[in-house]
């Protein structure tokens, strides 16, 4: 009896120990399986769809910090049958803009039946304007060079003189006198070709602005113009007028390097290699810029560190980044760099982790705190030395607190949940995200250079990819281009058309004349001088 009870026990032990064993695998399984089952979610939100804006609702907020979640409404299963109902509030009335003095005037005089039939019954006592906004499509037109030929009718003796000299002058270099005189053609951007400045503008924008691929405009010249221009023609455009826009590109590299103060992103784009093909291969858009300055991407086949190496090999001041492997290497071998980090990539990381974690938002609400602070300097224009203080007083203690949290919950936090994951990105770069303090230039975030680099998103989902990795440079060029022209609030249509009308005839040291700021600075002197007039 007795051994039988020691047998039973043991075995009572052992399914103990395995049932344990069991719900403690089963434990780390269910949240194993939660914490995919999140990220998943949060990948599907992010390629296919979902909301797309990291702002919250404030009472939304309010429940997440009380612990609460918010209930969706249940789903009617004839939803996508059926209308969707009007808001039950009041709708937002559109506003009517006056319409630009600018714009031409077209009128149109509309005289009643009757008066037309006796003009000589009526009389005029007043009249009711009613505007009205149209638009008809761009025009091709040619541009026809006349040069008319010359030759001199009766020589006198001082032009025969001249004239034996000219022939003289002729014979010894070899080369024929002739009688007929014409003017020089202008310097032409194309050598041979017949597109002007303002079609090589139009194309360029149409593509790296609108984002038409080629073969779009291709066939709405045709069919829409009547002008037959193939795609070929058109690439070898933009080629040529990104080699043009290339020594404006160099200047507004140099300008921006010569700086104190920059910001750096990247962003993937697929391009397609003739040695491999059938298959497209991953290169990136580097992309420099200096707050309200102009914008400038370099094309790179990798995200590796020779590309930004290269960039900034004399570059000295502060360095505004995404908190990326390749700048925090190529920082430990600066001296002369002072990283900055980008609160905005910390707080999109604690957003991420609101429907995980209740605290998350109090993180967010305590940045939250930090661009109220920074919006109320931007509304007063305050500059760099009022920046600092006010950040000093205001933003410090801010992120005092914040940092206090996050190092009390980081060992009580699984570091792969997302809440985890938020809590070591801020505090691993907590040193560069609470520099900005001390530079009252410095911007609390990268988000200016992110939106340089969202055009070029919009660009890559329509031609898909780039064609060739020789032909990177040329998007590069342009997209700076273009880029700092929106950056400074000029038409990039009118700078263009201005600037390739004038580069054939310009000296390389005048480049520095024509840049988007330079060109934006002139004709804000110009218009300052009309007003005066």
């Amino acid at each position: 009896m007795r051994l039988d009870a020691t047998a039973a026990n043991t075995q009572v032990r052992e399914l103990s120990e395995a049932l344990a064993a069991a719900t403690e695998q089963m434990a780390h399984l269910e949240q194993e399986n939660r914490l995919l089952r999140q990220k998943i979610d949060l990948m599907i939100k992010k390629f296919f769809g979902g909301q797309k804006s990291e702002a919250i609702d404030p009472k939304q907020l309010e429940m997440l910090l009380a612990g609460r979640e918010a209930k969706a409404a249940p789903a009617q299963a004839s939803a996508a049958l059926t209308v969707p109902a009007p808001p039950s509030g009041a709708r937002r009335k559109a506003v009517r803009q006056p319409l630009p003095d600018h714009l031409p005037e077209e009128r149109v005089l509309l005289i009643p039946e009757e008066v037309q039939a006796h003009p000589e019954q009526w009389k005029e006592i007043g009249q009711e304007i009613t505007e009205e906004l149209d638009w008809k499509p761009a025009e091709f037109f040619k541009r026809l060079y006349i040069r008319p030929k010359y030759v001199k009718a009766r020589p006198s003796a001082a032009s025969s003189a001249s004239a034996l000299v000219e022939e003289a002058l002729a014979a010894v270099y070899g080369e024929e006198a002739s009688p007929v005189r014409i003017a020089p053609l202008p310097s032409r951007l194309i050598e041979k070709g017949f597109p002007g400045a303002g079609l090589l503008a139009q194309v360029v924008i149409s593509k790296y602005e609108d984002h038409l691929p080629l073969y779009r405009q291709e066939k709405i010249y045709r069919e829409r113009y009547g002008v037959k221009i193939s795609r070929q023609s058109l690439a070898e455009w933009v080629e040529q007028t990104a080699l043009w826009l290339q020594p404006i590109y160099e200047a507004m590299r140099q300008s921006l390097l010569g700086g104190s103060y920059l910001q750096v992103d990247e962003t993937p784009i697929r391009y397609l290699d003739p040695d491999l093909p059938g298959k497209s291969q991953w290169g990136y858009l580097w992309t420099y810029s200096r707050p309200r300055g102009e914008v400038i991407f370099d094309w790179q086949t990798d995200r590796g560190r020779d590309g930004p190496q290269r960039m900034l090999k004399e570059y000295q001041g502060l360095l505004q980044t995404d908190g990326y492997v390749v700048y925090e290497s190529l920082a430990e071998e600066r001296a002369d760099w002072v990283m900055l980090g980008c609160m905005a990539h910390a707080r999109r990381y604690f957003h991420e982790a609101l429907k995980e974690d209740a605290r998350a938002a109090w993180c967010v609400r305590q940045i939250g705190h930090l661009y109220v602070l920074e919006q109320q300097l931007r509304t007063q224009r305050a500059g760099p030395a009022l920046r600092a203080v006010e950040r000093s007083v205001q933003a410090r203690p801010i992120l005092i607190r914040l940092e206090t949290m996050l190092r009390k919950w980081q060992a009580k936090v699984l570091p792969k949940s997302l809440f985890g994951i938020a809590i070591n990105y801020a505090l691993e770069r907590w040193v560069q995200l609470c520099r900005y303090v001390e530079h009252g230039r410095a911007e609390i975030d990268n988000n200016l250079v992110e939106n340089a680099i969202r055009p070029t998103a919009v660009g890559k989902k329509n031609f898909l990819f780039i064609g060739h990795p020789q032909a990177g440079w040329r998007s590069a060029v342009i997209y700076s281009v273009i880029g700092s022209c929106r950056r400074l609030g000029l038409d990039p249509h009118a700078y263009l058309q201005d600037v390739l009308r004038r580069l054939p005839s310009m000296k390389h040291r005048e480049i520095e004349q024509i840049t988007p700021a330079a060109w934006a600075k002139a004709r804000k002197s110009a218009a300052a001088i009309n007003r005066d007039r």
